[in-house]
């Protein structure tokens, strides 16, 4: 399985009961796995927090409950996260929170353990998938012992790569009884001051834990070397070092333990941790009053792999094979007949400034469009906005936008929409409604009008959201027809007041979207000019007869054509 398949297999066989999550790579696939289970009521909340709380208001009830995202969607969490440390739980509450070392999905290298130790929770890391399974399973039981949310972490390789793991049937436990208790669960300043002193207990508790859990084994090889890692970082030091080094495998890695560590050190010669992205276990062993290295021989950024770990400890690394020839680089671009293309030419023709947001549009930013001057965080556009309107005024910059998705506005846009009516900036939001959630792989999400088993649910009409919010101009654009894309844009930029404009077509890659028959290059018609590529679809090439159209790529979205000055393609606009 891959480890995010085994981990909910893990929350399917301890009984799992609820599961409320936010898709966010490299996490997504536990809560989609999670859906394929009847036993479990699963679904997509319209962001992290929400779907944190709905995981607790679960687990107060008296289930198991579950909540999944990203290292960046515990930013998003992190309100109801530190408060129900304080709490605890009713019934097992588990949190799983994918990190990203490498960046290979997000806008930060950000390291989730610093939650755990600022929350003052458990964190369990999982080195593979058998690990994700016997984790996430073992996490309620912890749970429910201490009285705690515990937190499970995975990365990126360990979420996305498979190894074999061994299942068991599923053994539900019974509802655990509510009992009303104010002075446990009602968090005014005089009930919290009593409970963190037994959020302290429960971390002294733990710690004694950790000395002497499965979570946790030395693994002994040869003593003049011994590692302290956890997660990726100990398969890559025993794919490296095989034998040739003791090692110190941590599972639990908060709290961490200290008589193991001191013991562990004790018997080898040369203390080595290998972990990647902060120094946390490290500066635990200097606490302790370690001699031991880490950072200085291991980078703090940036995925770790086999060969690094070798290189850094002296030891020979294998060249590896090579091609024999350069292969050229192969950037992310937005797919042929991605419905953001026409917007952004749009946006990009008209030199407009662009404060963009998090989802697969983000490409935008790059050439040949161009056509985004930031991207910060979920609905980070919307409010940048209006802070750049309220610092230049129309009359200082003018021409600037937001562009949000539409997933994305209802995760968190809509609240800075709020603020754009409330306080009456002179701001034009552009929301790229795709019908979907097309970053993390197509989910549904509240505009959809499906679930996360595709079942009808409950649909945001967006134009009557923003209206209701105060918003009086709003109009729906056609991103495949370029004129009415310009004519919105020039119109919106020159009224005054607030504005949305939402620019919508289902993301090409839709199961049920039917693709038009492909475009030709008419022959001989082509002059060379390169307008058609000025929009970046990867369908379109130059070759030396002029303009080349793939047909295997092409949807016919028409976009193209409407660039052509000299009907070169032999298509229309598409009618719908």
């Amino acid at each position: 399985m891959l480890g995010n398949e085994a981990a909910a297999r893990g929350l399917y066989e301890a009984g799992c009961a609820v599961a409320s999550s936010y898709p966010g790579t490299p996490s997504t696939e536990i809560t989609e796995s999670l859906a394929e289970y009847g036993e479990i009521y699963t679904e997509w909340a319209p962001n992290e927090k929400v779907a944190l709380e709905t995981a607790f208001g679960a687990s107060f009830a008296g289930r198991r409950a579950f909540c999944g995202m990203k290292h960046v969607g515990l930013n998003v969490a992190a309100d109801p996260l530190f408060t129900i440390s304080y709490t605890g739980v009713n019934a097992g509450l588990v949190i799983a929170v994918a990190d990203d070392p490498g960046m290979h999905s997000s806008q930060n290298e950000q390291d989730s353990r610093h939650y755990a130790i600022a929350a003052k929770l458990p964190m369990l890391e999982p080195a593979d998938s058998a690990e994700c399974l016997e984790f996430a399973k073992y996490a309620f039981e912890l749970s429910e012992r201490f009285d705690t949310p515990v937190l499970l972490r995975v990365c990126t390789r360990i979420a996305h790569s498979q190894s074999v793991v061994e299942t068991s049937a599923r053994a539900e436990p019974p509802a655990a009884e509510y009992v009303k208790r104010a002075e446990k669960y009602v968090m005014m300043p005089g009930n919290a001051r009593r409970r963190h002193p037994v959020v302290e207990r429960r971390t002294e508790e733990l710690r004694l834990l950790a000395e002497d859990t499965f979570l946790n084994r030395a693994e002994p090889g040869d003593r003049h070397l011994g590692v302290i890692a956890s997660g990726t970082a100990y398969q890559y030091a025993r794919e490296a070092l095989g034998d040739g080094a003791s090692i110190l495998k941590l599972g639990l890695v908060n709290p961490l333990p200290e008589k193991l560590i001191l013991d562990f050190a004790a018997s080898v010669d040369r203390l080595v941790v290998i972990e990647e992205l902060d120094p946390v276990i490290e500066d635990h062993c200097k606490r302790l009053g370690l001699r031991v290295e880490g950072k200085n021989i291991f980078p703090a950024i940036d995925e770790f792999s086999q060969n690094l770990v070798a290189s850094a400890l002296g030891l020979p690394a294998p060249s590896g094979r090579t091609l024999g020839e350069d292969v050229p680089a192969r950037p992310p671009v937005m797919c042929a007949g991605c419905p953001h293309r026409g917007l952004f030419y749009a946006l990009s023709n008209n030199k407009v400034t662009v404060i963009g947001d998090i989802g697969c549009y983000t490409l935008g930013a790059s050439p040949p469009l161009q056509a985004m001057d930031s991207t910060i965080c979920m609905g980070a556009s919307v409010s940048g906005l209006h802070g750049w309107s309220r610092a230049l005024g129309r009359a200082g910059s003018g021409r600037a936008v937001a562009v949000i998705g539409d997933s994305t506005f209802i995760h968190s846009g809509v609240t800075g929409l709020i603020n754009i009516a409330y306080n009456g900036s002179d701001s034009t939001v552009i929301i790229l409604d795709n019908s979907i959630t097309g970053m993390t792989g197509h989910q549904q999400n509240p505009t959809t009008g499906y679930n996360i088993k595709g079942e009808p649910a409950g649909k945001i009409d967006l134009e009557a959201l923003c209206r209701s919010v105060g918003i009086t101009r709003v109009r729906v654009v056609d991103p495949y027809d370029l004129a009415q894309c310009e004519q919105a844009l020039r119109e919106e930029l020159d009224a005054a007041g607030p504005s949305v404009i939402i620019s919508r077509r289902p993301c090409a890659l839709l199961k049920y979207v039917a693709p038009k028959p492909p475009l030709a290059v008419a022959p001989g018609k082509c002059k060379k000019c390169k307008a058609c590529m000025k929009i970046g679809c990867p369908a379109i090439s130059m070759r030396d007869a002029g303009a080349s159209v793939d047909p295997t790529l092409c949807v016919g979205c028409g976009v193209c054509a409407q660039l052509c000055k000299f009907d070169s393609f032999d298509t229309a606009l598409p009618q719908h």
